[in-house]
């Protein structure tokens, strides 16, 4: 079967890369010419682990190829899947101007029948509007079937979320379309994934339902972290009390600064905007997004308190990215918090292991560190934002020598509280007491 996959950022190029692996000829197709020069000559314009090789040895292999031109990918493809950016607009609903785009080119192109699939997470109704738009641009009547495959991937896990998935939902109103579907995943029945078969529009609104309640099971905890500071009560061992409940599992029961990345921001924000245009308030989404807006304040509030005193203080952050073993930058804690620490009057140095580029982008006015040790080396404070692997062993007394005074702020609960005060350290934790 051959398959053309439309968009090349993170969802399209995994995407691509994994059908590849399962021996599907797939061309990927961007109108970002350098993307795509990188991508053709084994370059990955994003970090995600084990994502290089997987592309390098399909290209080698004859399977992954990479084109912008649209048509070349569509012409013998049977599946075509939108993978494009769906961004926030000024509302706060998806942005679906890349999909129409895409939608009226398939239309164009289309030279026979194609299943066309939604990848990019969209709204309720844009499997309708696709297909509207797709009847619009034909020069004549070609039949076709639009359906709906969302994605479920975790960056920095996103190859092994692809190949053994919690589920696969494909939503499509015809047979046909789904036998098609299914025979593309086929390697996924060998290993027993569950699949869910329903129509377009429950398909679509599973994505948003799902990363909303993720979300809110996050602010949840951070709300329920604010409360533990308050009374003394451990967060991390309530959270474990309440995760030994099937019923609410342990997942996502962890307090920090607050969530970002590409999806949950974004996505909460249009699940709201959906409901609005339904006529409906999604109060509890509402919440959630609030909670989470107030998060880097507060954890700006807790650096100072730590050292008392902002104003001409060097602050050493640790992490950038919104979690570890990614690059991105989008919606990550680390900048509203550094932003309002700078505006307090600290100076900053930071060290993420991957994402300072991109964190360049956003931040002005930071110091930007080789290691770790170099953030630490003279700063007032040390503050630990994301939970990079090699955070987590890190050699206390070499940092606790240059510190110049031995702060440690940690947002996301690496260190047991006890070890780091017998270290000498005055160690301040999210919702422990």
């Amino acid at each position: 079967m051959n398959v053309c996959v439309v968009g090349v950022g993170y969802v399209g190029l995994v995407t691509g890369a994994c059908f590849a692996e399962f021996g599907l000829r797939v061309t990927c197709v961007d109108n970002d010419r350098t993307k795509i020069n990188l991508l053709t000559n084994g370059e990955i314009p994003i970090h995600e682990p084990g994502l290089t090789e997987l592309v390098q040895k399909n290209v080698k292999e004859g399977r992954l190829f990479f084109t912008t031109d649209i048509g070349e990918g569509i012409d013998n493809a049977l599946v075509i899947i939108i993978a494009v950016g769906t961004p926030p607009d000024p509302t706060g609903s998806a942005d679906l101007k890349y999909v129409k785009e895409v939608a009226a080119s398939i239309g164009q192109a289309m030279n026979g029948y194609k299943v066309v699939v939604t990848k990019s997470t969209v709204p309720v109704g844009t499997g309708q509007m696709i297909e509207t738009v797709i009847r619009e641009n034909q020069s004549e009547p070609v039949p076709f079937d639009v359906a709906s495959n969302p994605e479920f991937l975790r960056e920095g896990s996103a190859i092994e979320d692809f190949m053994r998935p919690n589920r696969v939902v494909i939503g499509a109103e015809s047979e046909q379309a789904v036998a098609i579907l299914k025979d593309l995943y086929n390697p996924l029945y060998l290993i027993e994934a569950p699949f869910l078969i329903t129509n377009v529009a429950t398909s679509e609104m599973v994505k948003y339902a799902s990363n909303a309640f993720l979300a809110t099971k996050i602010s949840f905890i951070n709300e329920v972290a604010n409360l533990c500071e308050r009374t003394g009560a451990d967060v991390h061992k309530v959270a474990k009390g309440m995760g030994l409940d099937k019923r609410i599992g342990s997942k996502f029961l962890h307090p920090g600064p607050g969530f970002g990345g590409s999806c949950f921001p974004k996505d909460t924000q249009a699940i709201c905007q959906i409901a609005k245009d339904h006529g409906y308030e999604f109060k509890i989404v509402e919440s959630v997004m609030e909670v989470n807006r107030q998060r880097p304040e507060l954890m700006a509030g807790k650096i100072e308190a730590a050292i008392e005193n902002l104003s001409g203080a060097v602050v050493g952050v640790l992490g950038l990215t919104f979690k570890p073993n990614t690059d991105d930058m989008r919606d990550a804690p680390s900048v509203p918090i550094i932003r309002e620490l700078q505006a307090r009057g600290a100076s900053i140095r930071a060290f993420d292991p991957v994402g300072m580029e991109e964190a360049k982008k956003q931040l002005d006015g930071i110091d930007y560190m080789p290691d770790l040790y170099a953030v630490a080396d003279g700063a007032d404070c040390l503050v630990l934002v994301t939970e990079w692997n090699q955070f987590r062993s890190i050699d206390w007394n070499k940092v606790k020598d240059l510190l110049r005074r031995p702060v440690v702020v940690d947002l996301r609960n690496i260190y047991d509280p006890a070890r780091m005060r017998g270290l000498g350290f005055h160690y301040t934790s999210v919702g422990r007491p």
